[in-house]
């Protein structure tokens, strides 16, 4: 997403007030509270401690020995319910007109009358439960579901979440009839409501520009479930959460893990590092007390990890009785540190600069819905352009995008959905962003800390404390609002993660007093786009001005997260001339000579891998965002080929 200042006002606050990214309003309910709403417990008893503790959701099920996985992907009845009927109409023990929809996908390319709907939709799934999961304790496991959703098993409510892009489970345990089917009803809806992360649905003027749906952000909303929902088993006791943080010594890795069982579970395990294809392993002896453990590991002359060497090391922790294994949980780590000194950001002690793109979960036809294949192929082209790097821009992205990014060597830069927060709005709004934004970095931290692919943390996108869309004057109370977000959200994540700096995307014409938060410096920048467009000469000038004078106030390193112009395919011309596919290859190649001339300057991350899908507007041809230097079906335009020549030339 890409923002500019415009008379005093960011891009998209201008944007916004006269109503190109704007569009109808959309009515509903008010906001569930919090990013998981409190859960019903079955019986009216206590709440199961799945639900309690959500280090279940993080951990991503798995197919084992001691547990069982069904994935419930494939066909499901689904509904639209446009006047909210559904749940007094009892939907929540049978659809009465479904029609047939893949899960997962984004239901909104695949029915016309769904294409931009802003509503509650239903889902219903019959799955068989074996018998022999009776010793078993069982979950429901929702990997995304967007936005909010409302989840029943065989017509018993097990709970609420809001938020989209990461799990959520319920236990279901007393709930299931085993060697039986069972219904799964979820109630999703797509509400775009102004205190939500992201908002949506803001208030203020309109004018002829409107674009639909109406969004604070430059992104189409895709909704429903757009990834797996599964039921999995986990012994009574199980390992219930594992964090492992890495060290280098000379040339020996250092493993730490933490391991955590379920029920305050006092006992032995072990945790076993595989060291080569043969017998080769490292092991330590676990001592769980009150269901916590720690050891440490010593991997001689490791394999580090890093993105011309994705070496990876399997891992397992076991909880043992009687010496023999009652449950198990493999985890693949890499060996590598991420530091900072000085400008410089570090890699296993060595300086490296970033090189890739923001990207978006983006498909025909899935919309965001998991597409493996598509993914598989997005890595291999981000190796081919010769790119170590992407931001997943703005949201979380799946838990196989971030297994591949581990596979590949491509290093992550992990957004939470804050984008389009604008501070100078309601304090009521923002204590809301703030409360929900902590919720979903704790999610997302809990989810993605063991990859080595995630080297950063990023807590906004393009927050703003220009005018509010309400046409009240911004002033330092907007500065200050954005200061409490930014101490509270940049202190959670160093005091749940201490290994990996944080940063925010900063818009043009932004406050540049929230660097001060932050230990990395990211500018969002468009000179050359939305100022002083086609004028390539003068964009770099005041680029270059605007770096030195950040730099001198800021010494951190400093990363570009967005920098580009829009080409539609096939569009050329003699000279570098706007909307050209010359004209976005020579505005990416003058932003990196002007990177590489500044030893601060730490990464160059452009605006965009690939063309996206965006709400309608005059300003979106086909309702496109075209600064991708690939098509959406992925089709390299002039600019991917210079990157080519270029970063391969430049080495990993």
């Amino acid at each position: 997403m890409e923002s500019e200042e415009k008379d005093g006002i960011s891009r998209r606050d201008f944007l916004m007030s006269v109503g190109i990214a704007g569009g109808a309003a959309a009515a509903g309910p008010t906001a569930l509270a919090g990013a998981s709403a409190a859960m019903e417990a079955p019986h009216g008893g206590a709440a199961p401690e799945a639900e309690q503790s959500g280090l279940l959701a993080s951990m991503r099920p798995q197919q084992n020995e001691f547990r069982n996985l069904m994935d419930l992907s494939g066909f499901w009845e689904f509904q639209l319910d446009p006047k909210g009927e559904g749940e007094q109409g009892n939907w929540k023990d049978g659809l009465p007109s479904p029609r047939v929809i893949p899960v997962p996908a984004s239901w909104n390319d695949l029915f016309d009358d769904a294409a931009d709907y802003l509503g509650y939709a239903w889902y219903s799934h019959e799955a068989w439960i074996p018998a022999a999961w009776r010793h078993q304790r069982i979950f429901l496991r929702i990997y995304s579901a967007n936005y909010a959703a409302k989840v029943w098993m065989n017509g018993v409510l097990l709970g609420e979440h809001l938020g989209g892009h990461l799990p959520f489970a319920f236990e279901v345990s007393s709930h299931a009839r085993l060697g039986a089917p069972n219904r799964i009803v979820i109630r999703v809806e797509n509400l775009q409501q102004p205190d939500r992360v992201p908002p949506g649905n803001p208030p203020g003027r309109r004018g002829f520009f409107n674009g639909f749906p109406d969004t604070t952000y430059d992104f189409f909303p895709y909704a429903g479930l757009g990834r797996q929902v599964a039921l999995y088993t986990c012994p009574g006791t199980h390992v219930e959460d594992i964090t492992v943080m890495t060290e280098i010594d000379s040339r020996d890795g250092i493993v730490k893990v933490a391991a955590q069982a379920s029920r305050g579970w006092n006992g032995k395990g072990r945790a076993v590092i595989k060291t080569d294809l043969g017998s080769g392993a490292v092991t330590a002896d676990l001592n769980f007390t009150n269901g916590e453990a720690h050891a440490e590991l010593r991997l001689g002359s490791a394999r580090f990890w890093s993105p011309g060497h994705p070496n990876l090391y399997p891992l397992t922790v076991e909880l043992l009785e009687a010496g023999k294994p009652f449950d198990s949980y493999r985890l693949e780590i890499g060996v590598r540190t991420f530091t900072i000194s000085g400008e410089q950001l570090l890699l296993n002690g060595e300086p490296i600069k970033l090189r890739g793109f923001g990207k978006h979960e983006d498909f025909p036809l899935h919309g965001k819905g998991l597409d493996r294949a598509q993914l598989v192929r997005d890595y291999e082209l981000l190796k081919w352009v010769g790119a170590n790097s992407y931001r997943t821009s703005h949201y979380p992205y799946s838990e196989e995008a971030m297994e591949l990014a581990d596979r590949y060597g491509i290093m992550i830069i992990d957004e939470i959905p804050a984008v389009g927060l604008n501070f100078a709005e309601s304090d009521e709004h923002v204590q809301a962003w703030t409360r929900m934004a902590g919720s979903q970095l704790r999610s997302l931290i809990a989810r993605d800390k063991n990859h080595p692919s995630v080297v950063m943390w990023s807590v906004a996108n393009e927050p703003g404390a220009g005018r509010p869309l309400s046409g009240q004057k911004a002033g330092q109370s907007a500065i200050a609002a954005g200061d409490r977000y930014f101490d509270q959200l940049v202190r959670l994540a160093h005091k749940l993660d201490a290994t990996r700096p944080v940063t925010f995307a900063a818009v043009q014409g932004g406050p540049a007093e929230w660097m001060a938060h932050v230990d990395v410096v990211a500018l969002n920048r468009y000179y050359g786009w939305y100022t002083l467009g086609g004028q390539l000469d003068l964009a770099i000038q005041a680029l270059a001005k605007e770096l030195d004078a950040l730099h001198a106030a800021y010494p951190k390193p400093m990363i570009f997260t967005e920098f580009g112009a829009e080409a539609l395919a096939g569009s050329h011309g003699t000279a570098a001339e706007m909307w050209t596919e010359e004209y976005q290859a020579e505005t990416i190649s003058r932003y990196l000579d002007a990177a590489a001339q500044r030893s601060f300057m730490a990464g160059t991350l452009m605006w965009c891998f690939a063309d996206f899908k965006t709400s309608q507007s005059i300003i979106r041809t086909n309702g496109m965002n075209n600064k991708g230097v690939f098509t959406r079906d992925r089709h390299p335009k002039r600019a991917a080929h210079m990157l080519h020549e270029r970063w391969r030339g430049e080495g990993v």
